[in-house]
């Protein structure tokens, strides 16, 4: 069976949404791109045992975090299993425990499972390029987002261009 989902898992500004971008460039067939940052951008402002963001860009999430994340996989994962092929653009905040929970609710679909790295020190100056993310954020993501995850392939967009990542991804699809 072919591939049905592409998770990319990298720290904040590490450089999986261009390689999303990419990938549905260079992929023969159409897929959609669902991000953390989707998610966190649909839930409410503020909630009881939400998702903080730190003064020096560390993330915590609490239990309702959680409980809208498990209903919002489990969306993912339907929308596969109805034929839609989906490139996932994460960061593991939980390293193996938030690999897990992925594998679960895909559980039965065919994952290609991609660590995107990047150097923290290039990754905090895209972040302060970008102006969107608390500073200290992708200094702080990247390398804990990987740590006890198991990848069936890694890029380095600290060494190599998105679409060149992108290209090295979707000769594994």
């Amino acid at each position: 069976m072919a591939t049905q989902v592409i998770v990319l898992n990298g720290g904040s500004s590490s450089g999986k949404s261009g390689i999303a971008r990419c990938l549905q460039a260079v992929l023969p067939d159409p897929w959609l791109t669902l991000g953390v940052d989707t998610l966190i951008d649909a839930m409410p402002t503020a909630f009881d045992e939400g998702i903080d963001f730190a003064a020096d860009g560390g993330v915590s999430v609490g239990s309702g975090f959680q409980v809208l994340e498990n209903a919002w996989m489990a969306g993912v994962a339907a929308m596969v299993r109805a034929g839609a092929r989906v490139i996932i653009d994460d960061a593991f905040l939980g390293g193996a425990v938030s690999q897990r929970r992925w594998r679960e609710a895909l559980d039965g679909l065919q994952v290609l499972w991609v660590g995107v790295r990047c150097d923290g020190v290039v990754a905090a100056g895209r972040e302060m390029a970008r102006g969107d993310r608390v500073a200290g954020m992708a200094r702080a993501q990247a390398e804990v987002v990987h740590r006890g995850v198991v990848y069936d392939l890694e890029v380095d967009t600290g060494t190599a261009e998105a679409l060149v990542c992108a290209r090295e991804i979707g000769a594994r699809v």
